[in-house]
């Protein structure tokens, strides 16, 4: 276990998402539950972002992670959740990725930390599971929720209706953010809380919403990591080390930092 040097902030990882401990000096208490100390210097340290390895693109998403710096790791255990610092949620069959969730015995944890504040991206079925609310789906379809939106699933069509377009996407330098849609989802309805970061522009689905964020969670429609162009995941990874930073209170009162993406 390592020595935590005066003034740092030791990251306490419980199942249900990371909580903070200030200590003064010296190692930290030998006491309670085994856990996992990590010494956060500032919101550029290199954080642990999990991909969700049920179903999707995962090698993608790992690999795109890893290019903005991020330690990227699967996720299928509880104990693979406890250890990471953000999640990335891919495509796949979202009724499927619920059930293989709940086998696996990940279901409850994902919602335990998704409330407790864990970042978390949900890209296409992830946008869905990532939703509070799913229309077109089965009766007893469940989410791990979190997004105050209704989303409709397929909203784009069957497979052979997938396409790509270029998007507006808010606050990313850069231009526009070319997309892949693959039996995309749409967003029907956003609360007063979310932030619509991107919308369809012309053709028989324009003005849909097909990206947003509600504080720590970001979903989009689309599958970024499939063009090469990483800024989605740029922007995430400056999510979770803000997040980290808040944390370990260098971020003073909540305030986001250098965050691309930001609206």
């Amino acid at each position: 276990m390592p020595f935590l040097t005066p003034g740092t902030a030791a990251i306490h990882r419980w199942p249900s998402g990371p909580a903070i401990h200030q200590w003064p000096s010296g190692p930290p208490p030998r006491f309670g539950p085994p856990v996992a100390w990590t010494v956060v210097s500032s919101h550029t340290a290199r954080p642990v972002i999990g991909v969700l390895a049920l179903q999707g693109d995962v090698r993608e998403h790992l690999a795109a992670l890893r290019e903005q710096g991020a330690d990227a790791v699967t996720v299928r255990r509880p104990e693979e959740l406890a250890a990471v610092d953000g999640l990335i949620i891919p495509g796949g069959e979202s009724t499927t990725m619920v059930k293989l969730a709940a086998r696996f015995e990940l279901l409850e944890p994902l919602r335990a930390a998704v409330r407790a504040g864990l970042p978390a991206y949900g890209s296409c079925a992830g946008m869905i599971l990532l939703a509070d609310r799913i229309l077109d789906a089965p009766p007893d379809q469940e989410t791990i929720g979190g997004l105050d939106v209704t989303v409709r699933r397929n909203a784009f069509g069957r497979q052979v209706d997938s396409f790509e377009s270029d998007i507006a996407f808010e606050g990313l330098d850069g231009g526009d953010v070319h997309a892949v849609f693959i039996r995309a989802p749409w967003v029907e309805e956003a609360g007063e809380q979310v932030v619509v970061l991107g919308r369809v522009v012309g053709g028989p689905a324009d003005g849909k919403i097909v990206a947003v964020r509600q504080g720590n969670l970001v979903a989009t429609s689309f599958h970024p990591e499939l063009t090469g162009d990483r800024r989605v995941h740029a922007m995430f990874a400056d999510i979770v080390r803000n997040h980290l930073a808040e944390q370990a209170g260098s971020v003073p009162n909540g305030a986001a930092g250098n965050e691309r993406g930001k609206p």
